[in-house]
């Protein structure tokens, strides 16, 4: 087998014993086959209820508790996690496998690769529903979004990301993506407060928590707070996050 970035990954038999070091993919194998997620960073927030062993952040996992753990296989994410922490687990010889996901199909079939080949489950009932939920065509929108991540500096989704597409495919254009506004398709620049000009602007609640008293009075735009787990999670939240995300722009 090898992941999405190419890696040859064996896992030696029948997966059992997961760790999880990306929240949206915590949730995914959670919503599937809870008893096998054994570990989680301190990040992953959903299930609510999730009972597992906690092994610290996305950026600085603590290894030493993964390896403790004795997982099957550790699921990362190229965007998430650090190259280090990953080559690290596997000098310990701990099978890991890297996900990569820049766009809304590219996340389906990341995620249909995990399960069947990473993880040798069968591809779990909400993500063929997801798909269908995201195969329907874009509504005609066109208005121009830009959405913040951080401030102070100010961070905003750029080009060849997850969430850039996914509001794309809700009919909106994201400002940062465009090469005449970004000409480097930086992912996710760095920006002043007056370049950030666009018809509406979307204030997630990750990972800065922009709030109504925290976000909304930089901009003289139409803004709107939006739950940062439907705009920028892949996993069981895609199954409403389309429908929670049009309510919400109106």
């Amino acid at each position: 087998m090898k992941d999405d970035l190419g890696h040859p990954v064996d896992t030696a038999g029948p997966v059992r014993r997961v760790v999880s070091l990306v929240p949206s993919l915590t949730e995914a194998i959670a919503a599937t086959r809870r008893d096998a997620l054994v570990g989680a960073t301190d990040w992953c927030t959903h299930p609510a209820d999730l009972d597992v062993a906690r092994v610290r952040g996305t950026k600085n996992p603590d290894r030493s508790a993964v390896v403790e753990l004795a997982p099957d296989l550790v699921i990362a994410n190229r965007e998430e996690n650090r190259e280090l922490d990953i080559t690290r687990l596997r000098e310990a010889g701990i099978p890991v496998w890297v996900t990569v996901i820049e766009t809304v199909d590219g996340a389906f079939a990341s995620m249909r690769r995990m399960f069947t080949e990473a993880l040798g489950w069968d591809v779990p009932g909400w993500l063929d529903e997801a798909e269908q939920v995201w195969a329907a065509p874009a509504r005609v929108d066109g208005r121009r979004v830009a959405i913040p991540i951080w401030r102070d500096p100010w961070m905003v989704v750029g080009a060849r990301t997850f969430t850039g597409d996914l509001v794309e495919r809700l009919g909106l254009v994201n400002v940062f993506g465009d090469p005449g506004v970004n000409p480097r398709q930086e992912r996710y620049p760095h920006v002043e407060l007056a370049d950030i000009d666009a018809d509406i602007v979307l204030l997630p609640d990750e990972p800065y928590v922009f709030t109504a008293d925290d976000g909304p009075e930089a901009f003289a735009a139409d803004t709107r707070l939006v739950p940062g787990r439907s705009l920028t999670w892949y996993g069981p939240s895609m199954v409403t996050a389309r429908t929670e995300l049009e309510a919400l722009l109106g």
